[in-house]
């Protein structure tokens, strides 16, 4: 592996420097999946750490327990630490490798990404509802968007950005296995699979050994659980309306736009509510957190990567409740560039910790089925 493939030498040090003094103490042994699989190791490779640092969910409640968290002289911050290699991680496994430097400064490529996005729509729809349609109402029963960008241009659109994002996806999630030594096959084994995907989809582990976490605060709180699930599920849903409009229109020839009270709009509603409350909720929180677990770098990547939620859900809305008015055209165009903007960030920002962590927790129930390695003293 080249340099440039690799995490910085001295973050991997310091990961190794912490990791040994947690697996001498082992006082955390109880808070989450990190310290099992950590006290499982006598030495940490590259490989381990960011195997770990993507296992951790930063819940903060080892740091509050920690003996040797400053101002002791170890000044140990596990999951500081951790978060910093899981961030490399997010580089070093991304597919192709020279876009991914490009979103190094997420807020920057995600400013031009939406602007290349509200110029293509615009190009797009110019020449089918000329300038005047696209300033006029369209009524329902007049198709709505689809008489400013007919249904098959849209989805032709999406789709090859889509497949584009999964494949990046898929590439990186490869990696990351690849890079733990276990083969591909392993993965053909639904039981851990499945086991881990409960765990991620319950957040099982942003419970800091218990019912709670210390997330803002050392006070312990369920406020992030909950504002995670919001935005997570919320994202779900969203999905959901898109593929319950697709079986709609191509296998039951149902055409859009659908009624307010159909299935896809009532899913895409719930849906876009929750990337409203959770993103804001996840926002406040982070005004809160202790500073000592932020990890400054790349904390721009997070508030981007919410604030691109927000507006997709936001403007989503705004859009279904607009959509018979002259503003649809302007909205339609600044919502699909805002979920095109989204999507082309996927594989290089926040995102993509839910595809490392869901291979870390199946990894970790691999791992804890194994027989543990035999320490013999020298």
């Amino acid at each position: 592996m080249s340099p440039a493939e690799s995490i910085p030498i001295e973050l991997i040090e310091e990961g190794r420097r912490v990791m040994s003094i947690c697996n001498a103490c082992r006082y955390c042994e109880g808070y989450c999946a990190v310290f099992p699989a950590l006290e499982r190791r006598l030495e940490f490779g590259e490989a381990d750490l960011t195997y770990l640092a993507n296992l951790c969910h930063q819940c903060g409640a080892c740091y509050d327990a920690c003996q040797y968290a400053p101002p002791h002289e170890f000044q140990l911050n596990f999951p500081k630490t951790l978060a910093a290699i899981r961030r490399q991680s997010y580089s070093k496994y991304a597919w192709p490798r020279w876009f991914a430097a490009a979103f190094e400064h997420s807020a920057v490529a995600t400013g031009v990404a939406i602007a290349a996005g509200l110029y293509v729509f615009v190009i797009l729809m110019l020449p089918v509802s000329g300038a005047a349609g696209f300033f006029a109402p369209h009524a329902d029963g007049e198709g709505s968007f689809y008489a400013l960008l007919p249904h098959g241009l849209m989805a032709s659109t999406f789709g090859a950005i889509a497949l584009v994002v999964v494949m990046a996806l898929v590439v990186g999630f490869i990696r990351f296995w690849r890079d733990g030594g276990d083969a591909p096959r392993v993965l053909a084994n639904g039981g851990p699979l499945g086991r881990a995907a409960w765990d991620a989809l319950r957040l099982k582990y942003l419970q800091g050994g218990g019912d709670k976490c210390t997330y803002p605060t050392p006070q312990a709180s369920s406020a992030r659980r909950w504002f995670h699930h919001l935005t997570f599920y919320g994202f779900l849903l969203c999905f959901a309306a898109t593929c319950v409009a697709t079986l709609y229109h191509y296998g039951l020839g149902w055409k859009a736009p659908y009624p307010y009270w159909s299935v896809p709009v009532v899913l895409g509603t719930l849906g876009g509510i929750g990337l409203i409350a959770g993103p804001i909720g996840l926002l406040w929180l982070r005004t809160r957190r202790d500073p000592a677990l932020v990890e400054d770098e790349h904390t721009g990547m997070d508030v981007v990567f919410l604030a691109l939620l927000l507006a997709s859900g936001a403007s989503g809305l705004l859009l279904l409740a607009l959509r018979e008015t002259a503003a649809m055209g302007s909205l339609l165009a600044a919502h699909l560039a805002v979920v095109m903007g989204l999507f082309l960030t996927m594989p290089y920002g926040k995102f993509v910790h839910a595809v490392y962590r869901l291979g870390a927790l199946v990894r970790y129930e691999v791992e804890r089925r194994r027989p543990p390695p035999p320490f013999t003293a020298e």
